[in-house]
């Protein structure tokens, strides 16, 4: 009799399209191990990564604006959810793997910093080289269960890697992420930053409004809609006139918000708070915790520093820094 995950094996074969990717044929894991009774390899990817412990730590990482007052505000974590909702519905309707889509939506921000893209700016200028993208398959190969990875499919890591860059041969639900990444922090960001009044809906282009939407849901709905319409013969994709709009909408965001003085304006502290910190642990092995100073006999101590630091929450690297470089209060009794 076969096992629940066979039956899904081949329920698969049915739901899923010839461009799609079935788990029964996937290229398998770093280091094989016996297949589940009951999930696929993708499921137990998705599990794997909502279960670890940089995807817990993604609540507390800033999406956009560091350190907002209000409590609607999305941070890494809700992007990462929305991300995922929306690589699921193109995938289901196109045919291809949701499962696939999901596990790699839920593991492509893991290597994200501590205050955003801020952070990853200030730890690529402090380091020479850092990508989150790059960090996020080095925490689900490397850092998460103390050394030994996740061991996560082919197929999932290498949507993780590139799920910003884009390569020709990657599976077609990567390239479904990539779109639905895009259509998650436009339109996400551009509603927190109408709740910030950094802009206003009068604001947004003329074209984007009338191709897209003026509402939130209306954009996302405009843009997945469109999305499943053009994506056909194993190419994912927007039709020529939302292209148009979406290559506005792109333009607008990154003059209006990403680079806004007002949102972006505390960004200068990030390098004061995460440059020391970063050379402090360099020079400072020993007071790296274990795993982390496993890493630094094995590759060097500003590889454990940048992994140390990288995975902090925005709290933790504040926190961090008032206890290695604030002067604490003291008093005499």
């Amino acid at each position: 009799m076969p096992s629940i995950r066979q039956t899904r094996e081949t329920l698969e074969t049915l739901i899923i399209g010839p461009y799609g990717t079935l788990s029964a044929k996937s290229r398998g894991r770093p280091a094989a191990e016996p297949e589940d009774e009951v999930r696929t390899c993708f499921q137990r990817d998705v599990d794997r990564v909502t279960h670890s412990k940089a995807f817990r730590r993604l609540r507390h990482k800033t999406q956009v604006f560091l350190q907002p007052e209000g409590d609607h505000y999305r941070t890494r974590l809700t992007h990462t959810l929305e991300v995922s909702r929306i690589a699921r519905t193109i995938a289901r309707a196109i045919g291809l793997n949701e499962d696939l889509c999901e596990a790699i939506s839920l593991g492509h921000d893991l290597g994200h910093t501590p205050f955003g893209h801020a952070g990853e700016r200030a730890l690529r200028a402090l380091t020479g080289a850092f990508n989150h993208y790059e960090q996020s398959l080095r925490v689900v190969d490397k850092l998460e269960k103390d050394g030994r990875g996740l061991n996560l499919c082919h197929e999932t890591r290498m949507g993780i890697l590139n799920h910003t860059t884009g390569l020709p041969k990657d599976t077609l639900e990567a390239d479904v992420v990539r779109l639905a990444d895009h259509i998650a922090y436009f339109n996400h960001d551009l509603d927190d930053a109408e709740r910030a009044g950094i802009v206003t809906a009068e604001d947004v282009p003329a074209l984007v409004r009338e191709r897209i939407g003026t509402r939130n849901s209306q954009r996302i709905n405009a843009m997945v809609t469109d999305a499943i319409e053009n994506s056909a013969q194993g190419a994912i994709g927007l039709s020529p006139d939302m292209q148009r709009a979406y290559d506005v909408f792109n333009d607008f965001m990154y003059n209006a918000v990403y680079r806004n003085p007002t949102a972006k304006g505390e960004e200068s502290k990030v390098q004061g708070i995460l440059g020391p910190t970063l050379e402090y642990y360099i020079k400072n092995v020993d007071r790296l915790p274990p795993e982390y100073q496993a890493i630094a006999e094995a590759e060097g101590a500003q590889t454990a520093a940048t992994d140390y630091v990288s995975g902090m929450t925005d709290s933790f690297a504040i926190a961090t820094f008032e206890d290695l470089f604030i002067p604490a209060r003291w008093s005499v009794k």
